[in-house]
């Protein structure tokens, strides 16, 4: 009997075994079994300002379901960041604009000829005219590495945002009274190998930078290039793009708030990068909590927004949220005060926004 049942022991373990060797990194949906809180938050607590969405309603009928989102979950205002400059930013800004103070539309720079003797004059005369039809801020700029490139119609390949040429046009925005976003690097995982080792594996081959590339910048020195922008042009006010990407260091952050009254971060689309390392998330944001705002970057559906809203203010521990993020770990919210709530969803956007 103890061989017969040894045997089928073994034959079970062999065939969860092969089971396990079957299921491949990109199916796993893991279930939590606890049973813990679980807080669904229909509207944020206090009312929202979204520092960081894009045009992402094609038609006006898009635009109008999207508002009554907005109503649903409790965002007051969306800031679109449209890249774009000439005719492209025209025809969005005549879109968006119709409905008064939900939208917010920035402009881009325009890089076309920036090799070229007379580039930055040229870019302020377009930076002018995008603000006189009715631009509020500049954005989002984009540098991964090997230039400025999400700013249209055309990318600045090889240019900085440290590069002498731009300085005239960020002090331009100062003047102006625009508040320039830029998203430099990526989360850090996506310069490590992809092996077994590398902790967003998900998500660092689906957005691996490619270090290999001849005078690609990395993630110290872009962040470097952000700090000499802020730096050079003090009267301007920077919003660095997803953290600066890093959450894996708010240190690194930290250091560049304490040195300049001129920055702020925005924390859109970094939630499941943060949401891992609770308390020292929830720590960084109440010594920060007057630098720090909210922003989205994930489309415009009532769950997305629900999602930031439950890691923001709830305590709710080992969640998933597959739909909206692509990493394999589980999420914890920060529980985050009502002073720093405040100031993150809209009174620090309010310090530089109209």
């Amino acid at each position: 009997m103890n061989r017969i049942l040894f045997s089928v022991l073994l034959i079970f373990a062999m065939t969860l075994g092969r089971a396990q060797d079957d299921i491949l990194l990109k199916n796993y949906r893991p279930v939590s079994v606890y049973n813990i809180p679980k807080t669904t938050i229909s509207k944020a607590k206090y009312p929202v300002i979204d520092l960081h969405s894009h045009p992402y309603a094609k038609s006006e009928e898009e635009i109008k379901d999207w508002i009554k989102t907005m109503d649903e979950v409790g965002v007051a205002k969306t800031v679109i960041l449209c890249y774009q400059t000439g005719k492209k930013f025209d025809s969005i800004y005549n879109v968006y604009s119709k409905y008064g103070d939900r939208f917010e539309i920035w402009c881009g720079f325009d890089y076309t000829g920036y090799n070229e003797k007379g580039w930055t004059k040229k870019a302020i005369k377009e930076l002018e005219r995008c603000f006189k039809v009715g631009a509020k801020g500049v954005g989002e700029l984009g540098d991964k590495g090997s230039g400025l490139f999400y700013s249209g119609p055309n990318p600045a390949w090889g240019m900085h945002v440290n590069d002498e040429r731009m300085q005239p046009l960020l002090k331009r925005c100062g003047e102006l009274g625009m508040p320039v976003s830029i998203h430099v690097a990526e989360p850090i995982w996506m310069y490590k190998p992809i092996d077994e080792h590398n902790d967003g594996l998900m998500n660092a081959a689906n957005w691996k930078v490619d270090t290999t590339k001849p005078d690609l910048l990395g993630h110290a020195q872009l962040l470097n290039t952000l700090e000499e922008a802020v730096r050079n042009n003090p009267g301007t006010t920077f919003i660095a793009c997803h953290y600066a990407n890093c959450t894996y260091d708010f240190s690194i952050l930290g250091k560049l708030f304490d040195q300049y009254p001129n920055l702020y971060a925005d924390i859109a689309a970094r939630y499941a990068e943060a949401a891992p390392i609770p308390r020292t998330t929830r720590a960084f944001y109440e010594k920060y909590q007057d630098r720090l705002v909210y922003g989205t970057d994930m489309g415009m559906d009532a769950s997305m927004y629900r999602i930031t809203f439950r890691i923001l203010e709830t305590l709710d521990e080992h969640f998933y949220e597959h739909d909206q993020f692509g990493y394999h770990w589980a999420l914890n919210g920060w529980g985050l005060s009502d002073d720093t709530l405040r100031k993150v969803y809209s009174e620090n956007a309010k310090k530089f926004m109209d």
